[in-house]
């Protein structure tokens, strides 16, 4: 690749000093120190990374997917798509990790630690400016603990959820009675709670114009400091809300049902070279377990609402072509404020695709929750899933969903565009991690790696940096990845990946270069590499204080 390493292009041009007075050397030397500063500045890249919640592998037009995302869809024409980049599973544990490049430790039922530095805090050090729009997703309890907002955790500015989830048309609304999630917690503009919101209010909307509000603030800010955006979207997750011209668009489209549409995404995405022509589609997981997402998978000429099971893939659909909508606008402000060339674009999704579907195993609770959506999906006055059958489709042609530590939870598309550095078009099938993103700011930054936060030893930082992933070349990679969530585990070595899932509750083995969909299972072949995979997972537990027992997250 023809573009310098940032670390080639920090460097700054030697400037002669003119000798003479002592008030003249000291003028010429605090003017080369400006133009040092200035140079320092200017080639920092920006970075913008945003985050969509609950969105499924194949779900992108550029991942083989339905709905329409030209938006994104140019953002990979410019950049680079990965094919394996893993996350944690569910949105919280993806979230601390992507936040602290560490993997999610779990104390108390908290994950965010004094022991933990963010993304934000580490920007910060280096000079920029830093906002974070959108979900939060680190309880702050009540009354409120100011110390777990993102504005006491390296971010400039916060405008939005502190919870998982909440209405889009109005984030005051009060969850319903059968709803069993985290929260309310409040939403915010900085550290003060916002409970009135417009009539044409939607989320969606409201994040991308405080995205685009935060990037014309700092681009037009006197000494034009780098900043870190941090665009956290909370679509596609539920509740199932979008606006009636973006569904009526998708009317109709979904009409084949979740079976036949996962069969034409991975037509497309061998097409695309995102996955081996070798692989088979996986099919449904039928044994159901303790776990609250061991969903069943209804075959599609057995559903017995056909209108609502089309309606809710509509107004998903709806809810990603808004999103999608929205990151236009994003870029089209950067490429307005000139400094599209010097600005580091990521996009990614915290999970696959969810199956959440209320009440499933509760008579009582699916009774609620029939009597409160009273009518199609997707208005204010609704509070609906996308369900057991879709939720698994929009992780073709992976195995599960959302929870799950098979492919289909753990699978998310990473797009990176970056002028400077990435060359447009490319494919890259190297593996990689959420944890992976802190040490890319701070190579990309200058940022150090502090050792104490508050007087507070840091843990050493787990993830690899993506630079030279991004520059065209290979990197070593990581010797071994694991996953703990609700009792599944996985560990992934090279082109092996041990897999145990709660329902089952043994070991599977799978060949990720023959079968990433996990359809064989190799673990009776290959019993001495399972034991040693399991002793590495074991090891890794004990460090992450990942539960051993139980379904604990």
């Amino acid at each position: 690749m023809s573009s310098q390493s940032f670390r080639q292009c920090r460097q700054p041009a030697r400037s002669t000093i003119l000798s003479g007075t002592i008030a003249t050397f000291a003028l010429a030397f605090c003017a080369a120190s400006f133009c040092v500063a200035n140079d320092r500045q200017a080639s920092r890249p920006n970075v913008i990374l945003i985050m969509a919640d609950d969105l499924g592998f194949s779900d992108l037009g550029c991942y083989g997917g339905e709905i329409d995302t030209p938006n994104i869809d140019r953002l990979a024409e410019q950049g680079m798509k990965f094919s394996q980049f893993y996350n944690c599973a569910v949105c919280r544990t993806s979230r601390v990790s992507l936040l602290t490049g560490l993997h999610p430790r779990r104390i108390k039922g908290r994950m965010l630690h004094d022991n933990m530095t963010t993304l934000g805090e580490v920007a910060q050090s280096a000079g920029y400016r830093t906002s974070l729009i959108g979900k939060w997703h680190f309880p702050v309890t009540k009354p409120m603990d100011k110390s777990r907002l993102p504005t006491r955790r390296g971010f400039e500015r916060f405008y939005g959820l502190a919870a998982g989830c909440c209405n889009y048309f109005n984030p005051a609304m009060p969850f319903p009675k059968f709803y069993r999630g985290q929260g309310p917690d409040p939403f915010l503009e900085q550290e003060t709670p916002v409970t009135q919101f417009p009539p044409d209010y939607y989320s969606t909307d409201a994040f991308t114009d405080r995205a685009v509000q935060q990037i014309e603030e700092f681009s037009q800010a006197a000494d034009k400091p780098p900043f870190f955006l941090h665009l956290c979207y909370t679509a596609p997750h539920y509740p199932l809300h979008a606006k009636p011209h973006d569904i009526a668009k998708y009317e109709g489209r979904f009409d084949d049902g979740y079976f036949k549409i996962r069969e034409n995404r991975l037509k497309r995405l061998k097409e695309l070279g995102l996955v081996d022509p070798k692989w088979k589609l996986s099919a449904p997981d039928v044994s159901q377990g303790k776990l609250a997402y061991d969903y069943a998978v209804t075959p599609w000429d057995q559903i017995e609402n056909l209108p609502r099971e089309r309606r809710r893939m509509e107004v998903y659909a709806a809810m990603v072509d808004s999103m999608d909508q929205g990151i236009g606008r994003v870029l089209a402000a950067i490429e307005s404020a000139g400094i599209a060339d010097n600005t580091c674009v990521m996009f990614l999704s915290d999970n696959g695709g969810c199956a959440s579907h209320s009440g499933y195993h509760d008579g009582e609770i699916r009774e609620q929750h029939e009597t409160y959506n009273k009518e199609l999906p997707g208005s204010v006055n609704t509070y609906d899933y996308v369900a057991q059958g879709w939720g698994w489709a929009q992780n073709a042609p992976f195995r599960r969903h959302k929870v799950w530590t098979h492919e289909g939870g753990i699978s998310t598309p990473l797009i990176v565009r970056w002028p400077k550095v990435v060359s447009p078009g490319v494919l890259s099938h190297q593996v990689g991690h959420v944890v992976d993103i802190m040490p890319t700011l701070l190579e990309i930054s200058g940022a150090p790696y502090p050792e104490q936060r508050n007087e507070v030893a840091v843990l050493p930082i787990e993830g690899l940096s993506l630079l030279p992933v991004f520059q065209g070349k290979e990197r070593a990679g990581h010797p071994s990845l694991s996953w703990y969530l609700y009792g599944n585990r996985a560990v992934r070595q090279g082109k092996w990946k041990l897999v145990w899932g709660s329902n089952v509750r043994k070991w599977e083995l799978f060949d990720m270069e023959l079968d990433r969909t996990e359809t064989n299972d190799l673990a009776s072949q290959y019993p001495q590499r399972v034991k040693q995979m399991e002793t590495d997972w074991l090891r890794w537990a004990k460090k992450t204080n990942a539960p051993l027992k139980g379904t604990s997250l």
